[in-house]
């Protein structure tokens, strides 16, 4: 073999030898690449698990009120966004106090009209032909009824707050909000009755209300549904916030609320009012007091009965119906799930008001009978499962049974206004266009 062969090899084997440890560098980095980010992948899970656990613990409301029976213990959850129980402060006064601020709304607290999401789309034989057909005629009615400044009522009640602000929430029920739906204009018309009457103290009043603190709780619900579904109204803002404030600083020791903005008594059916409202402005984004609701809770567990009903009063009164429906979803809406005092209140609607038994057969009480009815159908909504499956066609075809050939239902005590608004909703529920009755 000559010199200059023997080179030539060397060199093609030093080539070779190059070549293979670049790929075997190449291959080394690859794979350390894969490990690195594997491992970075890796953490990031890590991190978020820990995120999402900070965040379930940081939601979990927890309530101190016994149970006023032999119960198990109660467990309480959120209901859309944050519980109400989760934000503490101290009892601002009742009036003349600096405003609070808001947190920022998420987007669960804030859905829109067009995307409610599958779990809030109402199931295909809960909304039928003939529903959708009474409530455009009820849509209707109202429009005829809203007054110049945009306030609904008769009577005794009219241009009353309250109902200007049920008769809205109606509207909206169905999608209709400021600027968008087919009742858009009549909703506007009635957030600026509300807005006019919103106060220095930051109640919400007209002058035909009676018990101001009645028509302040629906007010306050209508502004936060309002704020909830478009948080980029200041002067909403500003009204719910000191409407929330008003609403605190008047409770009184026991936990509840009365007709006037003053912290002396309380009764059930006020309290339901408020509670609701605050859940209403807590799911916008306002800062509800954790002691507030707290307290609530106390009080609506003290005004149930052995028979699983709930009395007007803490010391006073029997059981009935619409007051129950109320006590139950008190309790809901200030978080509180799975307890026995709210199986047994269910349990006492199921046997002394479930529809067909009551008003069109004979043996229900027609006093404050929508009333009843608004606020036992939002139990059993909240209740879930078979209650509601069972619940919602007797009830849905009950009211609309009671429809007049105008389009209005009948209330003696409040007006058609009122009783056409709370029917409205009722038979809206399981539309869940509103974010008070969103999962």
């Amino acid at each position: 073999m000559s010199d200059n062969h023997a080179s030539d090899i060397q060199s093609r084997t030093t080539f070779v030898r190059s070549v293979m440890i670049g790929l075997a560098m190449t291959t080394v980095g690859t794979a350390m690449n894969v490990v690195q980010s594997t491992a970075h992948a890796e953490s990031v899970i890590d991190h978020a698990r820990i995120a999402s656990t900070l965040v379930i613990q940081d939601a979990t409301p927890s309530t101190t009120a016994p149970p006023i029976a032999p119960a198990t213990a109660p467990t309480t959850a959120p209901l859309t966004t944050a519980p109400l129980t989760t934000t503490p402060s101290t009892k601002p006064p009742p009036t003349d106090a600096p405003t609070p601020a808001a947190t920022e709304p998420s987007t669960a607290a804030n859905p829109s009209t067009e995307s409610r999401g599958a779990e809030n789309a109402p199931a295909d034989e809960e909304i039928t032909p003939k529903l959708e057909e009474a409530v455009r005629r009820g849509f209707e009615y109202l429009r005829r009824q809203q007054k110049g400044d945009g306030s609904f009522g008769q009577g005794r009640y009219g241009e009353h707050i309250g109902v200007t602000s049920l008769s809205a929430i109606a509207l909206m029920a169905d999608g209709n909000v400021p600027g968008r739906g087919d009742f858009a204009d009549c909703v506007h018309k009635a957030m600026e009755f509300v807005l006019d009457h919103s106060t220095e103290t930051g109640l919400l009043v007209s002058d035909d209300t009676h018990g101001p603190m009645y028509g302040h709780g629906f007010a306050t619900l209508f502004l936060g549904e309002i704020y909830g579904m478009n948080a980029d109204d200041d002067r909403v803002r500003d009204a719910l916030v000191r409407a929330v404030q008003l609403i605190v600083g008047s409770q009184n020791d026991e936990g509840g609320w009365r007709y006037n903005p003053v912290p002396n008594d309380a009764d059930i059916s006020v309290t339901i009012c408020e509670v609701m409202a605050l859940r209403s402005a807590r799911n916008a984004g306002i800062k509800v007091p954790k002691s507030t609701i707290d307290d609530a809770i106390r009080y609506v567990r003290q005004c149930q009965n052995t028979d699983g009903g709930f009395r007007y009063m803490k010391d006073m009164g029997g059981s009935a119906w619409p007051r129950t429906a109320a006590g139950i979803a008190s309790l809901f809406y200030a978080g509180v799930h799975e307890d026995q005092s709210i199986e047994r209140g269910l349990d006492y609607l199921v046997k002394n008001a479930f529809p067909k038994q009551g008003a069109l057969g004979g043996t229900m009480s027609q006093a404050h009978y929508y009333y009843g009815h608004y606020y036992a159908v939002q139990a059993m909504y909240l209740a879930g499962g078979e209650r509601w499956k069972v619940w919602w066609p007797a009830v849905r075809d009950e009211i609309l049974n009671r429809q007049n050939a105008d389009g209005s239902w009948s209330d003696g005590q409040a007006g058609d206004a009122y009783g056409t608004a709370m029917a409205l909703i009722v038979l809206q529920m399981p539309k869940r266009y509103l974010p008070i009755f969103q999962r």
